[in-house]
């Protein structure tokens, strides 16, 4: 039906009217069955249907016409159009969350707000599909159920899938980065997280140090009840 033409019907009522075309070539360029062309000849289809002319729309050439009706066997082929039509951009619409999981969103929300600071409002709207007057009352902490509110992975909730998500992320760091490099601020890299030892490394380390060796009395030194707290036995008999 690609190559059919815009208003199939109207065109195969033109066609018959005014044309000695036979049916199977009116039914290919139509892209109809034989007898509903068959049906349009006899008057039983397409009753107050309005006949359009190819020719005039552009979608068929009188000569076309011509050498069709002089060679039964040859198939119409539609004009090719010399107006580019500029494809239509269709708006994408808001995400849309099953009603089983739409009390799951105030709780992804608070995750992205903790977990991805960097993301504006718009992109946690269209990630898991809410308003901006929930994201502001959930940041706020107004919101009516913000002491019951935990955390959550907008992925693990199937909410947003995690390509959704990094590109999101992707897109709010090269935002930031642009910002920074706007206002003349040198990008701060974040802290590397250290990272565990081989097992190896660590029993080498740990075998290499010697132990270190508990503190040894002096043999010479007579230990006493004087020594210890500093009176006599006497003293400490009379306290």
């Amino acid at each position: 039906m690609t190559n059919a033409p815009l208003m199939p019907k109207a065109t195969a009522v033109w066609l018959v009217d005014n044309t000695s075309l036979t049916f199977d070539q009116i039914a290919e360029f139509c892209g109809l069955h034989v007898l509903e062309v068959k049906g349009i000849a006899d008057g039983d289809v397409a009753h107050g249907i309005k006949g359009m002319d190819p020719i005039s729309s552009g979608q068929l050439s009188r000569e076309e016409i011509a050498r069709a009706q002089r060679d039964s066997s040859y198939r119409l082929k539609l004009s090719v159009s010399k107006v580019e039509i500029p494809e239509i951009k269709r708006k994408r619409s808001p995400r849309y969350t099953p009603v089983s999981r739409r009390q799951d969103r105030p709780n992804a929300i608070l995750w992205l707000l903790k977990r991805h600071p960097e993301l504006k409002d718009s992109q946690i709207m269209r990630l898991v599909g809410t308003t901006k007057p929930t994201i502001e009352a959930i940041r706020e902490r107004t919101h009516w159920n913000s002491t019951n509110l935990q955390p959550m992975d907008p992925v693990t909730l199937g909410l947003c899938t995690q390509i959704d998500l990094d590109a999101a992320v992707k897109r709010a760091a090269r935002r930031l980065e642009r910002e920074a490099k706007e206002r003349g601020d040198e990008p701060v890299e974040p802290e590397k997280a250290g990272t565990l030892l081989p097992s190896g490394e660590t029993m080498e380390t740990s075998s290499a140090e010697p132990a270190a060796e508990a503190p040894q009395a002096d043999a010479d030194v007579e230990v006493t009840v004087e020594s210890v707290f500093g009176e006599t036995g006497d003293e400490a008999k009379e306290s």
